[in-house]
């Protein structure tokens, strides 16, 4: 059985730290339905044009988003919605679409057959392995390659210069060396470790195996999303690694290679630079999530509260969230709040929001307290 080697580093246990933290305040943030779908038909636009773009699609993110706008399912829909470009890059983008689609559905056939899906255990195959390799190449590549492990030899090349930048496995050790994944994915070892390094190792494995003809890295990347979604780690589906990958592709490719170069033998591969860059990659999203999230449900409960909309800086809304959290806040406990800010600082936007009625203020000496205005 394969065996993943890797090593556990500070940065990667702080990195799952903070998708631990971005994680709760995701979960729990107080958003309406409508915001909720919109943050999610986000990632989804996100995750399907980066998705391609990191691998040489041309649309731009205004007409990929008027795929996902008009519904488009075709190239003549396509036209019709004044998307003038290459119908295979259109094709392309409409088949992550659908992927994430597919994806949705089996995470939720799961759920539907105990309630809500605690304490089972999702069994991967390689047969499901194949059902999202054929979405992602539909009306791509020949339909006789579409769902079906390669049978020829496959090289990747430097796109500037032309050389063999890897091999990937020949094909008569691909169906061996999936079994071999897939049964270490399903075991109750492989279970032990943590969702999100079982996620980014299950992407380098298939990226590695390059197990089609064409597509692996879509298929690789879908393949480890559906391993966070069935683990726990959907986290209302509001995230895209794609997008981090893209806008970091040459820290993304080069870990990749950088451990596929190692050895020929997978077995003997160390994967903790690829798990440096994949659990930071999600930290960053996360985190940027999370911060959204926080803005808007500070801005949720102001417009509740006080019936109208009120612009808050960064600093402000840190002392409004801590006013949330507690009934009071000192200048002292604003100052461990505000770390790296003078007092004067601080002062300015304790007057602000008491200008704006959102706080009033205790006392009158340095022993003052400030309250949230009912």
């Amino acid at each position: 059985m394969y065996i993943p080697k890797y090593t556990i580093t500070t940065q990667i246990l702080k990195d799952i730290g903070r998708v631990e933290a971005a994680k709760e305040v995701i979960e729990s943030a107080p958003l309406v339905p409508s915001w909720e779908a919109k943050f999610r038909d986000d990632a989804s636009f996100r995750a399907a044009h980066y998705g391609t773009a990191l691998e040489g699609n041309d649309l731009t993110a205004g007409e990929a988003k008027l795929i996902f706008d008009h519904g488009v399912t075709n190239f003549s829909e396509a036209e019709k919605a004044g998307i003038a470009a290459r119908e295979r890059d259109v094709q392309e983008v409409i088949n992550y679409r659908n992927v994430l689609e597919f994806i949705n559905k089996t995470k939720l056939s799961l759920t539907s057959q105990g309630g809500n899906g605690e304490g089972q255990e999702f069994v991967y195959s390689q047969e499901l392995l194949c059902e999202i390799h054929r979405l992602v190449v539909d009306r791509v590549v020949q339909s006789s390659e579409a769902g079906v492990l390669r049978s020829r030899q496959v090289v990747l090349r430097n796109s500037i210069t032309g050389e063999i930048g890897f091999r990937p496995p020949t094909p008569l050790e691909v169906p061996f060396l999936i079994e071999d994944f897939f049964r270490w994915l399903n075991s109750d070892f492989g279970r032990k470790e943590h969702p999100i390094l079982r996620a980014g190792i299950t992407h380098y494995v298939l990226a590695a195996v390059h197990p089609f003809i064409e597509g692996n890295g879509r298929t690789a990347r879908a393949m480890a999303t559906l391993v966070m979604f069935a683990e726990g780690y959907d986290i209302k589906k509001f995230f895209a690694l794609e997008d981090y990958f893209d806008k970091h592709a040459d820290e993304y490719f080069g870990a990749l290679m950088e451990v596929s170069n190692q050895s020929p033998k997978l077995e003997d591969r160390d994967l903790t630079p690829w798990l440096m860059v994949f659990t930071k990659a999600l930290s960053m999203e996360l985190t940027r999530i999370k911060d959204k999230i926080r803005e808007l449900s500070v801005d949720i409960k102001m417009k509740q509260k006080m019936g109208r909309q009120v612009t808050l800086s960064e600093r402000q809304m840190k002392i409004v969230e801590y006013l949330h959290a507690n009934e009071a806040i000192s200048m002292a406990e604003a100052r461990g709040v505000l770390t790296m800010v003078s007092e004067d600082t601080i002062l300015r936007d304790l007057k602000y929001l008491m200008e704006k009625g959102v706080i009033s203020k205790k006392g009158s000496t340095k022993a003052a307290k400030y309250i949230l205005k009912t």
